[in-house]
C-alpha cells in the first residue's frame, strides 16, 4: 500500500529540533567539548555557555537565573520538585495535594511517598477535566505542605486556573509546584504572574532536544536533593550538566516565547478547523477536554465502536503519526486514568486519539488528513 505524505500531529509527545538550536549545541558536540566543572579554559567555555543559558531560560520565565536548576527532562523535574520538597519540610507536615488527571511523573512519585509515610488528596475534576479550585481550597490542611497541579493537561489539552491556585497556595503558606512542561511554548508561562515556588518545563515539548529539562525553584523554597553527588546546580542536582543540551534548550525557548502569541492563537483556530471537519466527516465521535479552556493546539477525540489500537495502527499506515495519549504510557494495555477521571466509559476511553498540532501543521493539510481518519474508522466498524 503507496503511504500518502506522513503529518505528524504528535506534537504533545515531542517536536522537531528546531534548526537554531541544532546550530546553537554544535560546537558542544564537536569543539567546545569542556566539562563545565573543569578550571581550565575548555571548562571555563562550557561554564559560560550554560551560565549564558541559565540567564536567558530565566529571564523568559520571569525568575532569577539562580532560582534554575538544569535536569535532564520534565519527569526527573517533577520527581526533584515533589521528593525534594517532600524531605525538606516532612517534619513540618506529611500531606500533599494533587490532580487525579495529573502525569505519571507526578502521580507516581506521590505514590511512593505514600509508602513512606506521606498522606496524599488526589483531587477529582469535572467531565472537562477541570478542577474546582473550591475543592483545592477545601481539602488544604494546617500540614498540607505541597500542592502540585499542572498547567495544561497532555492528554486533553485542559487548563487549569494556576495564577489562581498560586496565589490560594500562598495565602496558605503551603509550596505550589506546577509542572508546565505542555504549557511553555503554547502560553506565557511566567511564575510571578502563575505565584509558582516550583515550575518544570522539558525541552522537547518546545523544539528543543530531548534529554534537557528544568526545574524553577522559588528563591528561599526549602529543597532537599534527589540525585546525589558533586555540588553542581547549587548542590540541588549531581550530575555533570548537558551543555550542548542545555544550549539547545535555550535556543529553542528564545525562538518559541517570541512567537508564542501568534502562534497560540493559531493553532487554536487550526486545530478547530480541523475538529468542525471532522466532526462532520465522521460520524459518532466525542470530543474530550474543555472545547476553550485548552492548549490551542490539543484536539482528544473518541470514535464510537472503534478500538485505540486498531486507530493508532491504521493511521500509522495512513501517514499519520497521533497518539492515544501519553507518550510516557507506550507498550501499557491500561486506559487513560485522564479520561477515566473525566468519568468516561471504558469503551469510549479505548476508543481515543489525542491529535496535537505544531508549527509546521498547515490548514491546507486538513480535509487529506480528515479523509484518512474518515478511511480508518470505516474499515474499523466495518470489521467489528
Amino acid at each position: 500500500m503507496k503511504i500518502e505524505k506522513p503529518v505528524y500531529l504528535d506534537c504533545n509527545a515531542t517536536t522537531p529540533l528546531l534548526p537554531e538550536a541544532v546550530r546553537a549545541m554544535r560546537p558542544f558536540l564537536e569543539e567546545e567539548y569542556g566539562n563545565p566543572s573543569s578550571i581550565h579554559s575548555w571548562g571555563r567555555a562550557a561554564r559560560a555557555a550554560v551560565d549564558e543559558a541559565r540567564t536567558q531560560l530565566a529571564g523568559l520565565i520571569g525568575a532569577k537565573s539562580k532560582e534554575i536548576v538544569f535536569t535532564s527532562g520534565g519527569t526527573e523535574s517533577n520527581n526533584l520538585a515533589i521528593f525534594g520538597i517532600a524531605h525538606a519540610l516532612r517534619k513540618k507536615g506529611r500531606h500533599i495535594i494533587t490532580c487525579a488527571t495529573e502525569h505519571h511523573a507526578v502521580l507516581h512519585p506521590c505514590k511512593r511517598l505514600e509508602s513512606e509515610g506521606f498522606e496524599v488528596t488526589y483531587l477529582q475534576v469535572d467531565p472537562f477535566g477541570c478542577l474546582d479550585i473550591g475543592r483545592l481550597a477545601r481539602a488544604m490542611r494546617p500540614e498540607t505542605i505541597l500542592i502540585s497541579i499542572m498547567s495544561a493537561n497532555n492528554e486533553t489539552g485542559t487548563c487549569h486556573p494556576v495564577p489562581e491556585i498560586g496565589a490560594l497556595c500562598r495565602s496558605h503558606k503551603i509550596a505550589f509546584h506546577c509542572d508546565a512542561i505542555q504549557s511553555f511554548g503554547k502560553e506565557t508561562v511566567n511564575v510571578e504572574e502563575w505565584n509558582t515556588d516550583l515550575l518544570s518545563i522539558a525541552a522537547h515539548k518546545f523544539y528543543g532536544p530531548k534529554g534537557a529539562g528544568l526545574l524553577y525553584v522559588r528563591s528561599g523554597t526549602p529543597i532537599e536533593a534527589v540525585q546525589l553527588g558533586g555540588f553542581h546546580e547549587n548542590e540541588r542536582r549531581a550530575g555533570t550538566e548537558n551543555v550542548a543540551a542545555i544550549v539547545g534548550m535555550a535556543a529553542a525557548a528564545k525562538i518559541v516565547s517570541e512567537k508564542t502569541g501568534t502562534e497560540k492563537h493559531h493553532l487554536f483556530a487550526l486545530t478547530e478547523k480541523f475538529w468542525g471537519e471532522l466532526f462532520t466527516a465522521v460520524p459518532n465521535i466525542h470530543r474530550n477536554g474543555h472545547p476553550t479552556q485548552r492548549l490551542g493546539n490539543t484536539l482528544n477525540v473518541s470514535f464510537e465502536n472503534c478500538d485505540g489500537e486498531g486507530l493508532l495502527m491504521g493511521l500509522d499506515l495512513e501517514g499519520v503519526a497521533v497518539s492515544s495519549g501519553s507518550a510516557c504510557m507506550v507498550g501499557s494495555i491500561q486506559p487513560s486514568h485522564v479520561l477515566r477521571a473525566m468519568g468516561m466509559n471504558e469503551a469510549l476511553i479505548r476508543a481515543t486519539v489525542r491529535f496535537s498540532h505544531g508549527s509546521d501543521s498547515r490548514e491546507d493539510e486538513i480535509p487529506d488528513v480528515v479523509a484518512r481518519v474518515a478511511r480508518v474508522v470505516e474499515r474499523l466498524r466495518k470489521n467489528r
